[in-house]
C-alpha cells in the first residue's frame, strides 16, 4: 500500500476486509394491515412468540399472536410511517432490555432507550423480559423486614424482602404516593428501588421522579416510563422490562424493591392488544390469559436461597379500583396472585386520615415474622386496640354516655388514629416509629389534644437527635428495647407531651395545608 493512501481509505479497506462475502438467508414477511399500534404479518413462517421483527423503515415489534396464516405483531414504535405491502424481517431474537450498575439514576423506556436527556446506557449485558421465576428449591424463607418509614404499614402490615403486597384503592387516594414513599424510605439503606410507570400522565411522573430525586436517594433508582401516548407495545412490555433490571441485583446477592404503576393499566393494554389481534374476549372483554400475565409476572418476585445468593426482589404492584369495588376482576385476580394487600379508602382520604389505609380489609399473608422484633414489641396489641375502638366509634354515634373503660379506649383510640397519619414524602426511621408506639402505648398522648398530638408526631424527630443518651444510636446498633431504653424513651416522651400541655408550642405547631391535604408540619419550638 502506498505511503500516502489517507487514512479513511486504509479504514475502508479493513472493514471490507473483514466483511464475510457469500449468500445470506433471511426470514422475510410482509405487512398485511396495519392499524392502531397492531400489524397483521404473512410470510414469516419460522418466527417464534415475542420475536423481535424489524421493518424496512427501521420500526421494531414483537410477535404476540401465531395463527396458521398470520401473525400479530404489536409495534414498539410509532406506526404512523409503516404501510401495508411493507417488508418485514424476522431477527431471531426475543425482546431485551439492558441490565446492570450503568442503569442506576437513570430514566429509560422500557426498551432500556434514555428518557432524560443523557447518553445512551452502556449496559453490562442485554436479558430477555420474560424470564422463569425461581423455583421452590430455589426460594427461602420471607423473614427480612422492608422498612418502608410508613408507621401504618410498619406496624400493622409489615413486609418482608421477597414478599409480593399490593396496594389497591380508587383513583386518586395516594395509591402511588404510599409506594413512592416506599422508595424514598430505601435512601439509607441497601435496597435497589426501580419504579415503573404504565399508561401514566406525564405529570403524574414528573411529580413522582421530582419526588424521587429530591427526597430520595436517585443515584440508587431506576426509573421506566411507558407512557400513556406510548404505543401498546411499550406499555404492555413495560412491567418485564422493569423486573428483569430489578433481577440482575437480586441474582448478584443484592435487594430490589420494584413498583409497578399500575397492573390495571396494563391489563387494559392487553385487553386492548387481545381485540386488536382478534383473540377471543372472555369476561369483561378480557383474553383468557389476562391471571397468567400478571401471575408470571408476579411469581419472579422471591427471596433466593443462599445457595443463589440469598438475593430479594421484593413487589408493589398497584391496581386501580371503581367504587371500591374489590370484586372486579382484576382486583380479584392480583388478590389472589399476591402475598397481601393495603386497601386504601376513599372515605378515609376525604376525611384527612392519610395515608387512607382500611385496616379492617387490608393483610399481610406473610405475618408478624417479617417485622422488626423491636418495633414489634413497641407496638404491643395496636393492631387490637385499634380495631376495638373503630368498632366503639360506630356504636358510640348513636348517642349515650359511656362509662368510664370505654371512654378511655375511645380517647386511646382517636390518639392511635392519629399517631398513623402521616404526611407525604417524609419517611420515619425505626427509631421514630418505636418511640412513636411506645408514647401511645404507655398512655402518655392521652393527655394531649388531638391538634397537639400532630405537633408531637413532627417535634418527635429532631426530640430524639438531642436526646444525650443516644436511644436512635442504642436502637440501630442492637436492635432490641431493653428495659433501661424503654424507660429512657417514654420519659422522652413524657417531656416532650408535657411541654405541649402546658402551651409551650408556638403557632408553628397550627395546622396548614400541604399537597396531601395533611396538616403541615411545624417547623420547631
Amino acid at each position: 500500500m502506498p505511503p500516502d493512501t489517507p487514512d479513511w481509505l486504509t479504514a475502508a479497506r479493513e472493514v471490507v476486509g473483514k466483511t464475510p462475502l457469500g449468500p445470506r438467508a433471511e426470514s422475510r414477511g410482509r405487512v398485511e394491515e396495519i392499524g392502531d399500534g397492531v400489524a397483521m404479518i404473512s410470510g414469516l413462517h419460522d418466527v417464534r412468540l415475542d420475536e423481535v421483527l424489524r421493518f424496512a423503515g427501521g420500526q421494531v415489534g414483537f410477535a404476540r399472536v401465531l395463527d396458521p396464516d398470520r401473525i400479530g405483531c404489536v409495534m414498539l414504535d410509532a406506526a404512523s410511517e409503516v404501510e401495508a405491502g411493507e417488508a418485514v424481517f424476522g431477527t431471531g431474537e426475543v425482546v431485551s432490555v439492558p441490565v446492570g450498575e450503568a442503569l442506576l439514576g437513570r430514566i429509560v423506556d422500557p426498551l432500556g432507550r434514555p428518557l432524560d436527556g443523557m447518553e445512551p446506557v452502556e449496559a453490562a449485558e442485554h436479558l430477555p423480559i420474560e424470564r422463569p421465576a425461581p423455583s421452590i428449591i430455589e426460594r427461602d424463607l420471607v423473614t427480612e423486614p422492608v422498612q418502608t418509614g410508613i408507621v401504618v404499614l410498619d406496624t400493622l402490615f409489615a413486609l418482608g424482602r421477597g414478599q409480593r403486597e399490593l396496594i389497591v384503592g380508587d383513583h386518586s387516594t395516594g395509591k402511588t404516593t404510599l409506594a413512592v414513599d416506599a422508595l424514598i424510605a430505601q435512601r439509607d439503606s441497601d435496597m435497589i428501588c426501580v419504579y415503573v410507570a404504565i399508561g401514566q400522565k406525564t405529570s403524574s411522573v414528573r411529580r413522582t421522579i421530582d419526588a424521587l430525586q429530591s427526597q430520595g436517594n436517585f443515584s440508587r433508582c431506576i426509573v421506566v416510563v411507558a407512557g400513556s401516548a406510548e404505543a401498546p407495545g411499550l406499555q404492555w412490555i413495560a412491567p418485564y422490562a422493569g423486573v428483569t433490571m430489578a433481577e440482575y441485583f437480586r441474582d448478584r446477592g443484592q435487594h430490589a424493591l420494584i413498583v409497578i404503576d399500575d397492573l390495571s393499566k396494563h391489563a387494559a393494554t392487553h385487553r386492548e392488544i387481545a381485540l386488536l389481534t382478534r383473540q377471543s374476549p372472555g369476561r369483561e372483554a378480557y383474553p383468557g390469559d389476562v391471571f397468567y400475565i400478571h401471575a408470571r409476572l408476579l411469581e419472579r418476585a422471591a427471596k433466593l436461597s443462599k445457595a443463589r445468593g440469598g438475593g430479594s426482589l421484593t413487589a408493589l404492584p398497584i391496581a386501580e379500583t371503581d367504587a371500591g369495588n374489590l370484586s372486579a376482576y382484576i382486583p380479584t385476580n392480583l388478590i389472589s396472585i399476591t402475598d397481601g394487600q393495603i386497601v386504601l379508602d376513599s372515605a378515609l382520604f376525604h376525611q384527612g386520615q392519610k395515608p387512607a389505609v382500611d385496616v379492617g380489609l387490608s393483610v399481610s399473608r406473610v405475618g408478624g415474622k417479617t417485622q422488626a422484633p423491636v418495633l414489634r414489641e413497641a407496638a404491643g396489641t395496636l393492631r387490637l386496640d385499634y380495631a376495638q375502638f373503630l368498632e366503639l366509634e360506630v356504636f358510640t354515634r348513636f348517642g349515650g354516655m359511656p362509662d368510664g373503660r370505654v371512654r378511655q379506649q375511645l380517647t386511646r383510640g382517636a390518639r392511635i388514629r392519629e399517631a398513623l397519619r402521616q404526611t407525604q414524602h417524609v419517611p420515619y426511621r425505626l427509631a421514630d416509629e418505636v418511640a412513636l408506639m411506645l408514647a401511645v402505648q404507655s398512655g402518655v398522648l392521652d393527655p394531649l389534644p388531638l391538634d397537639a398530638v400532630k405537633v408531637f408526631r413532627a417535634r418527635l424527630p429532631a426530640a430524639l437527635d438531642a436526646d444525650k443518651f443516644g436511644a436512635v444510636s442504642t436502637l440501630s446498633t442492637t436492635g432490641k428495647l431493653d428495659p433501661e431504653t424503654r424507660e429512657r424513651l417514654i420519659a422522652l416522651m413524657t417531656r416532650l407531651a408535657e411541654s405541649l400541655v402546658e402551651g409551650k408550642a408556638d403557632a408553628a405547631g397550627k395546622p396548614g395545608k400541604q399537597q396531601d391535604g395533611d396538616s403541615a408540619p411545624p417547623t420547631g419550638p
